[in-house]
């Protein structure tokens, strides 16, 4: 089974996870953020994970220590669930529509990290959601994972659509990265022979 669980407690918050790549999108979110919830929802189903969340933080002060620090745990499963990364297709990439939006997400698990995130312009704000900490999430995660991403949106006005479809897009293209290619599924996808 490739998955992991991670209880991740600093002084400003309190986190636990669980991930089953192999999963059928089902989720149980609670981070303490309405938008935050929504995104991880969105994230689970499209990438077909099995994904659990709950997070207790200083959301009095805001959201930022939430947002990253779960982006943080999110990376740190995916490391423990590929463990050797042997048998995956390590790249995946996606072009999503989410109506007027257009963006498009890669990935690549080569063991080194890397966040590539051109989303410009964004509203300040969706409802009580910092737009920015959108990129904090990420970068949590890409460092934690040891991948390169990058999500660029390619179109588009709505914020709300476009945070939407990047999430959407990075768990699609996530799945296709960490799905076994029968083909080499006892190889280790690097030249190197090690990820």
């Amino acid at each position: 089974m490739r998955n992991a669980l991670i209880n991740r407690k600093t002084a400003e918050t309190d986190i636990n996870l669980s991930l089953e790549l192999d999963g059928t999108g089902k989720s149980s979110i609670d981070t303490g953020c309405g938008f935050m919830d929504h995104m991880l929802t969105l994230f689970a189903s499209h990438g077909r994970f099995d994904l659990n969340v709950s997070c207790k933080g200083d959301t009095y002060v805001d959201y930022h220590h939430s947002v990253e620090d779960i982006g943080i745990a999110l990376g740190m499963a995916f490391k423990e669930a590929l463990g050797d990364k042997k048998g995956i297709h390590r790249y995946g990439d996606t072009v999503l529509p989410m109506d007027e939006s257009l963006i498009l997400t890669a990935v690549d698990f080569s063991g080194r990290s890397f966040l590539g995130y051109d989303m410009e312009p964004l509203t300040e704000k969706v409802g009580d959601f910092d737009t920015e900490l959108a990129e904090e999430f990420w970068m949590g995660f890409v460092r934690q994972a040891e991948c390169a991403v990058h999500i660029r949106k390619l179109s588009g006005k709505n914020t709300h659509h476009i945070l939407e479809g990047s999430f959407k897009s990075m768990g699609r293209s996530l799945r296709m990265a960490v799905a076994i290619d029968p083909e080499f599924k006892d190889e280790i996808p690097s030249t190197k022979g090690v990820l």
